[in-house]
């Protein structure tokens, strides 16, 4: 078997870009749309086929396999000391009823590769290494999404997220048992020595940088309200404009100020009017009351509070001015998160020895890494994805880019292993 250094002290990628895209390819036959994308629901006959089909190619690769309470697939690759806490790593295989090839499957097939390679390359690690499936990440057919990491890392309880029913009345129980996937492994405990995720960026920044890599700082923290602005319908011809109590001219400068706060709190600044709904919705009557959502997002919690304050007060200003009512119900809190530093080390050390163009770059999305942040060191790797378009059909990802993410993800792997039998700290 060859040292651990031979692959960290090499300039080559070591591995199978063809073998890499193939498995993608392969896996998106299962439930492929006539539009080229993907519509894999969770827990549902297509999902439990991609399982199938990578516990099949993870015990050909020699691993062992293992299957939790809330369906979450571990796949194993033995260490010589099996005493010492796993590296991991791993995404998702469900997907957005008009989904693509890519989202969460780079990531689950980008671990595949990683053992194959090793294979290859007769390399053993100290610690062993988990390639992981976590369960209905997208959350399309069942609330909340990462929910099978979310129950790994006790943010969900088991017992209520197997009582969870999707639009038809099923239950995640139910849906599990369907398709053989209520496994019999315990769902906490398990020791986490480092956590890494490859995933494509979901965003025009690294393609927009020209950048081949990007290099995962944390995730934004996120604050969702629901708002109602409540006013008084009124005939639209014979009330005059300075008598109106029109909720929809009041919702109109709340989404400007959301935009404004947003602009104003760069960089890291996100704010979103997602949904907006004007009733009663005819065209000759003035809007009496408007539903609307507004999501803020930001690296710094400080700077979080700050757009929301902004915006409340504009809410606040405008009701008085326009004679209107407001109710502002907070519906979700996700602080922001950064990932360990030793383990954005090694995923930056790694491109550098590559030779990759990279960047910093903060996620604006919601991963399963943000969970198992909370268990142990974790990271994670962007790629480039076409547009920075994601959740749609037309998803692409460069074959190219996609194996220089994966020969990153093995480096930082592989030196998150050595640290760990060296008695450091992960990475």
């Amino acid at each position: 078997m060859k040292p651990i250094e031979h692959v960290l002290n090499s300039t080559d990628r070591h591995v199978d870009s063809a073998r890499l895209w193939q498995s993608l390819m392969d896996l998106a036959r299962l439930g492929a749309t006539p539009k080229g994308g993907v519509c894999r629901l969770a827990l549902t006959d297509l999902d439990r086929q991609a399982r199938d089909l990578f516990v099949q190619w993870c015990e050909a690769a020699g691993c062992s396999v293992s299957v939790d309470a809330v369906g979450n697939v571990f796949a194993r690759r033995p260490g010589r000391n099996p005493d010492l806490p796993p590296v991991m790593t791993g995404s998702h295989i469900d997907t957005q009823p008009t989904g693509g090839k890519f989202d969460g499957c780079f990531g689950v097939m980008a671990g595949l590769e990683v053992i194959r390679t090793l294979n290859d390359l007769g390399v053993e690690t100290e610690a062993p290494l988990e390639v992981v499936v976590w369960t209905n990440e997208e959350g399309s057919r069942f609330a909340p999404c990462m929910m099978g990491s979310g129950v790994f890392a006790g943010k969900f309880t088991l017992q209520e997220t197997l009582a969870k029913r999707d639009v038809e009345g099923v239950s995640v129980g139910e849906a599990l048992q369907a398709i053989g996937y209520a496994g019999s492994r315990a769902v906490l405990g398990h020791p986490v020595g480092a956590y890494f995720e490859a995933h494509i960026e979901q965003g025009p920044i690294l393609e927009d940088e020209h950048k081949t890599l990007g290099v995962v700082l944390g995730a934004l923290g996120q604050k969702w309200f629901d708002l109602s602005l409540r006013g008084v319908e009124a005939h639209a011809g014979p009330t005059p404009m300075h008598l109106r109590k029109d909720a929809l001219v009041g919702a109109a400068a709340v989404v400007e100020a959301v935009n404004r706060a947003a602009l104003g709190h760069q960089p890291h600044a996100c704010g979103t009017v997602g949904c907006l709904q004007a009733y009663p919705g005819s065209r000759n009557v003035i809007p009496g009351e408007v539903r609307m959502t507004l999501d803020f997002r930001h690296l710094q919690g400080e700077r979080l509070d700050a757009m929301i304050a902004e915006v409340r007060e504009v809410i606040e200003r405008t009701c008085e001015k326009h004679g209107l009512s407001f109710e502002l119900t907070p519906t979700a809190d996700f602080p922001a998160l950064y990932f360990d530093k030793g383990c954005v080390d090694a995923v930056r050390e790694s491109a550098k020895s590559l030779g990759l163009s990279h960047m910093d770059i903060v996620s604006g999305a919601g991963h399963d890494a943000i969970f198992l942040a909370e268990l142990g060191p974790a990271g994670m790797i962007f790629v480039p994805c076409e547009n920075g378009i994601s959740h749609n059909e037309i998803e692409n990802a460069a074959p190219e880019d996609l194996a220089a993410g994966c020969a990153v993800l093995l480096r930082a792997m592989l030196a998150a292993s050595q640290a760990i039998a060296q008695g450091r700290k992960a990475a």
